[in-house]
């Protein structure tokens, strides 16, 4: 019987070994087809033009500082430097990105701590309405939303691209089950019988216990707004306004003569750094505030 049971144990930890091992063999190969773009996007913002035309090489390129010089500076044909503005790029998408993430994740908070903790009689309506909106795209709205900007005289400007941010259904949804799942109300009815305000309430309790979930909202929007092209194309002419994804896109669809790939990778490698930064700062919530938003407690 006693050979019977270590011969089973030891079934057992075979098994388990076998699992451990198929389980770090897909986490590894996974992670490997992860960062395989990346190596590709290095690998080639180290290459020439003519390099890259070539095909792929696993063997990086001797054309890393000049690549680097044309990205920050400008393209040199003929003798003269063309125009460009790399650094007015990043710091227009900053400033976008930045201060759409601040007042989306904000407000989107504080309207589902409005559906949360309040009882009125159009609640579940006025659920519903933003559920509506957040399956409407963009590209429907965006003819009439190009005409009212021209309208109010804010084409050429950021300001359009920063505040439509503050009416953001998918964030507001993430939160509204972020509150179900860690909110309970007796911590809201605790702070008004101690006195507290609403806005006091929501911004020294509520915004603590949100943490997890502002700073995963704060990565896919910042992400979101830093990558969009469709909208600021439509409203931004002005070379000074333009944002990063828009002076990438130019130099794609450059003239042929001018348009030189290794610029191009390496520009692309600057735009994902700061996408790369504010993900390594916030990334330790993730994992806890998904779990937490997405399950009901």
């Amino acid at each position: 019987m006693r050979t019977y049971d270590v011969a089973g144990q030891n079934n057992d930890k075979t098994i388990l070994t076998i699992r451990r091992v198929f389980c770090y063999v897909v986490l590894i190969l996974l992670t490997v087809i992860s960062l395989f773009p990346f190596l590709i996007l290095l690998i080639n913002s180290s290459r020439s033009h003519v390099e890259i035309q070539q095909g792929f090489s696993m063997i990086p390129g001797t054309q890393f500082l000049e690549n680097f010089k044309n990205a920050i500076f400008g393209k040199t044909y003929n003798g003269t430097r063309l125009q460009w503005n790399v650094f007015g790029g990043m710091l227009n998408s900053f400033i976008v990105a930045g201060f759409a993430t601040l007042l989306s994740v904000y407000f989107s908070a504080f309207t589902a701590y409005g559906i949360h903790v309040y009882d009125f009689k159009l609640k579940n309506v006025a659920f519903t309405f933003i559920l509506v909106i957040m399956m409407v795209p963009s590209q429907v709205s965006a003819l009439g939303f190009v005409n009212l900007v021209s309208k109010m005289g804010l084409k050429d400007s950021l300001i359009p691209l920063i505040l439509p941010t503050i009416a953001a259904p998918a964030t507001f949804y993430f939160m509204k089950q972020y509150m179900e799942s860690s909110l309970p109300i007796e911590i809201v009815e605790a702070a008004r019988i101690d006195g507290c305000n609403e806005f006091r309430t929501f911004n020294s309790i509520i915004v603590p216990i949100l943490k997890p979930a502002f700073a995963v909202q704060a990565i896919f929007t910042f992400v979101t707004n830093w990558n969009n092209y469709f909208i600021p194309s439509l409203i931004i002419s002005k070379d000074e306004k333009k944002t990063l994804p828009i002076l990438i896109a130019q130099l794609r669809s450059a003239d042929f003569t001018k348009f030189d790939m290794g610029q191009l990778y390496f520009t692309i490698m600057i735009a994902i750094v700061p996408v790369v930064i504010v993900y390594l700062c916030l990334s330790k919530f993730i994992i806890r505030g998904v779990t937490l938003g997405s399950v009901k407690g």
